[in-house]
């Protein structure tokens, strides 16, 4: 349900349930956990690129699958899968020291949208298509959803894309901001395959601290940023990236860089 592979310093993560525009179950969880595992804790993992099988991204939960659903009269507590697998999932990506992207080749959906935006740069295929689709089933966004749209395209935007449950084409949410590039089917996974070795190539530790205070500028106030940087910058200029970065610089030379 899940492929993983790593080349080059890039771990590609694969969502491979294409019959039902991989959906989340209960054992793709578990298995985007483990890859998860390894982007975490494989030094020879730099870059994270996460993308779906077939023609769809993520269509969020599965329905037929979730043991939450209504049965036989009962009430669904579905804070608890939340709890278990979402939460920690987003938690897990938007902390994780290293970037991800995100190539969206379809439809993301529910929390599918959430998954794409917990990427660090997120490139989508002409033909993908965003749709915060939660309200159609009398539920609200989760998995970061309220949060992760409202800080991307605003308040008056993120309170359409929940309320209607319209589907927005990538070109709109590349117009919004809440995506960083559009490309052509045919040319997405080259371009995002691209990207990830670029990043792959670059000052891992630095990129890090690039996503942990941006992150924490939603809200933070000036000061509290002001001595995130500080501290966040000592670290960086304790890396011996940045000592080769500095060398390559005097030298007139392309940096080497070892994510060290």
């Amino acid at each position: 349900m899940v492929l993983t592979d790593i080349t080059a310093g890039v771990l590609s993560i694969t969502l491979n349930r294409p019959e039902c525009l991989n959906s989340f179950n209960e054992e793709l969880h578990q298995q985007l956990s483990q890859a998860m595992n390894i982007a975490e804790q494989d030094e020879a993992v730099r870059c994270v690129l996460l993308t779906g099988a077939g023609r769809g991204f993520c269509a969020g939960q599965d329905l037929h699958d979730r043991n939450a659903i209504i049965s036989d009269g009962g009430i669904p507590d579905l804070s608890q899968s939340i709890e278990r697998y979402y939460n920690p999932l987003i938690r897990r990506m938007t902390s994780l020291p290293k970037p991800i992207i995100c190539a969206v080749n379809g439809v993301a959906a529910g929390a599918g949208v959430s998954l794409a935006l917990a990427g660090d740069i997120v490139i989508a295929s002409r033909t993908a298509s965003f749709i915060q689709a939660f309200c159609r089933i009398g539920l609200m966004p989760d998995s970061g959803g309220s949060w992760f749209l409202p800080h991307k395209i605003g308040h008056a935007r993120a309170m359409g894309m929940a309320l209607l449950g319209d589907k927005i084409s990538a070109e709109q949410a590349l117009d919004w901001g809440m995506i960083w590039q559009v490309v052509e089917p045919e040319a997405l996974a080259d371009q995002s395959r691209q990207l990830a070795q670029r990043l792959a190539t670059q000052p891992t530790i630095a990129l890090g601290c690039i996503k942990q205070a941006t992150y924490a500028a939603a809200t933070h106030s000036l000061e509290q940023q002001l001595n995130l940087e500080r501290d966040l910058q000592r670290l960086c200029g304790h890396s011996e990236d940045f000592r080769e970065g500095v060398n390559a610089f005097i030298e007139k030379r392309q940096p080497a860089f070892k994510g060290k």
